[in-house]
């Protein structure tokens, strides 16, 4: 008896799931038969477009010229396994699922631009004759991106603001200079995220408003386990940020983030701008560092994301430091995007 005819008489001794129904025994099981092998620790993908060109000889963590926005972490070829979200246990994200219909909305139609202006900040480091030197990058960001269509017909702009020295280290000269505005330029040149990776509003607009759902999207195309979990969670962030969903859809998201399993509550936490805020994290396996997204204490609206390291050796940097940083100041609606400068 070969394998494939063994696995063929283990799969007939587990019951079909209903339309309506997945038993959890079975969910289990057949979570357990598709899952595949335990993968090391993947990089971590940042889905941020397009920034400022970086000077030969530096290198920047999430400072990308000529950026290729690419499939995360994870074989696009993976077979899913069979999703049953479990209970929400982050009540802060079940307050801002809550306060998504209290929230203004905005009704994009085909054709329109959603404007999104931000503050980010990201680690840089250069390695030159006068040896290794990091430091913190800041910028204000003003990204236009088309309701229906992808990162390729958005525009980006950018705005320097002071940088900040590296946590322990001081501001090497060279951080100052490197600073200059950029754009309106092309927000990407390519766009190569898988469909169930797209954040454009066309796209979001049609998932599921259903906590459920929303949760079986999130692991689209993952394994199980905490890598998954993981991903999962930098999904959540992909939407939040530079990215909007009707009120339906964002109440859904939030639920279904408060049922991933690793997910927490973390307190006070500050983002780009300096605005105050509760943040909710999840420890990146095997990074040293966690994710976290922050949410303004009385209104639970969204601020903002950042990294913190929680191991000094394995992120090379101090614990506590706050690697990256964003703070979303607005969005709204135009007709027309920028005219691209030419090169």
């Amino acid at each position: 008896m070969n394998e494939m005819t063994r696995l063929e008489r283990f799969r007939s001794e587990v019951p079909r799931p209903g339309p309506s129904d997945l038993r959890a025994e079975e969910d289990r099981l057949l979570a357990a038969m598709l899952a595949p092998e335990p993968a090391a620790p993947r990089p971590r993908r940042r889905t941020r477009l397009r920034l400022a060109a970086v000077t030969a000889g530096v290198a920047a963590a999430s400072v990308t010229a000529g950026l290729v926005v690419a499939d995360p972490g994870g074989s696009p070829h993976r077979v899913p396994s069979v999703r049953t979200m479990p209970a929400a246990h982050v009540e802060l994200l079940q307050h801002a699922a809550d306060a998504a219909s209290r929230t203004p909305e905005l009704h994009p139609r085909p054709g329109q631009f959603l404007v999104y202006r931000s503050l980010t900040m990201d680690p840089v480091e250069s390695n030159s004759g006068h040896g290794r030197t990091r430091y913190l990058a800041r910028t204000e960001r003003t990204i236009w991106l088309p309701v229906n269509d992808d990162a390729t017909h958005g525009v980006l702009q950018t705005d320097p603001l002071p940088p900040e020295p590296f946590p322990g280290e001081t501001l090497p000269p060279e951080a100052r200079n490197e600073a200059r505005r950029t754009g309106p330029e092309k927000a990407a040149d390519f766009d190569h995220r898988a469909e169930w990776l797209r954040t454009d509003y066309a796209y979001l607009s049609r998932l599921p408003a259903d906590p459920a759902g929303m949760y079986r999207h999130l692991y689209s195309h993952l394994g199980t386990g905490p890598s998954a979990d993981g991903q999962a969670w930098q999904n959540v962030g992909s939407m939040l940020t530079e990215a909007y969903l009707p009120a339906a859809q964002r109440k859904a998201l939030f639920r279904a983030a408060a049922a991933i399993p690793g997910v927490r509550t973390v307190g006070r936490a500050v983002d780009a701008a300096g605005r105050a805020g509760i943040a909710v994290s999840l420890d990146v396996p095997g990074s040293g560092q966690r994710d976290e997204y922050i949410f303004a204490p009385k209104t639970y609206l969204y601020l903002g994301r950042r990294t913190v390291v929680t191991n000094a050796s394995r992120a090379h940097a101090p614990l506590g430091t706050v690697l990256t940083s964003t703070a979303q100041l607005s969005i709204h609606l135009t007709n027309h995007a920028p005219t691209v400068k030419p090169h």
